[in-house]
Formats: structure tokens, sequence, C-alpha cells
């Protein structure tokens, strides 16, 4: 016999007691171009910085052209965002022959980067409030 739904719904609530609650961060992408493709938001811890993984993340297909706000709910700590539109669609980050990208790109603090980042470079601190991060993307001429 299933049980009643307010039963599945305060089981549900019990399984996830002692689980670290959740604060809100709350990340702006501005700048966005309609160039098709996907366009993705990725956010990292420092052990899966600049790797495949992630905590949490969102894609969007074909992103309309302006600013887009997106809100993850995660564990304290300190969180890596950063954002690729893979506008040719080819599932590749591009760069050309001397490192620079070729893909739309975008990272905390992005403006202020001359290389490839370092984890504490493109990082914020999530604190039990939440907090909110802005990340412009940057397209290639």
């Amino acid at each position: 016999m299933p049980l009643p739904k307010p039963l599945i719904a305060l089981a549900a609530l019990l399984s996830t007691a002692g689980v670290a609650a959740a604060a809100p961060l709350i990340v702006t992408v501005t700048d966005i171009e309609a160039r098709g493709g996907t366009f993705y938001v990725g956010v990292q811890t420092e052990a899966q910085f600049m790797q495949d993984a992630g905590v949490a993340g969102e894609t969007i297909e074909a992103p309309e052209a302006g600013a887009k706000t997106f809100t993850f709910d995660l564990p304290e700590g300190t969180y890596a965002v950063s954002v690729w539109h893979d506008f040719n669609g080819n599932g590749t980050f591009d760069t050309s022959a001397d490192g620079r990208p070729v893909d739309g790109w975008g990272a905390i603090n992005g403006e202020k980067l001359r290389a490839a980042p370092e984890f504490g470079q493109v990082s914020i601190a999530l604190p039990a409030g939440g907090a909110s991060a802005a990340v412009k993307t940057f397209y290639p001429q």
C-alpha cells in the first residue's frame, strides 16, 4: 500500500535532517551575446576547480542577449563561478595558438585576469546568509 502524500513529505524532510543547510548563491551574468550554441554556468569547489566536475551549474541553449540571474542553493563554503559560451557548438573550450579564449567566457573578477586563473582569484565565500556574485561575459573580437 503506498504511503499518503503527507507521510512521503515528512519522510523526505526527515531524510535530509543532519544535511548541511543550504545558502543561496545568486549569480548575475552580464553581457551575454545571442550567438547560438550552448551557454554554461558552473560552480566549483577548490578540489573541482578547472576540472570537468562541479557542485552546481546550469546550461542555456541559444541564449538571448543581455543578462541572466541564477540561484544555486549550496552548503557554506568557497566556490569559483565561471561561464563558457560554446557558440560554435563543438563541445570544446577553444583557444587561439597563443592560449587566448576563442569562445565566450567569464569568471568572478574576470576583468582582472591576465593569465589562467587561480581559485582564489575567481572565487567567493558563501556564508550561511548567502552571497551574490557578478560575472561579465567576454567574447573574442
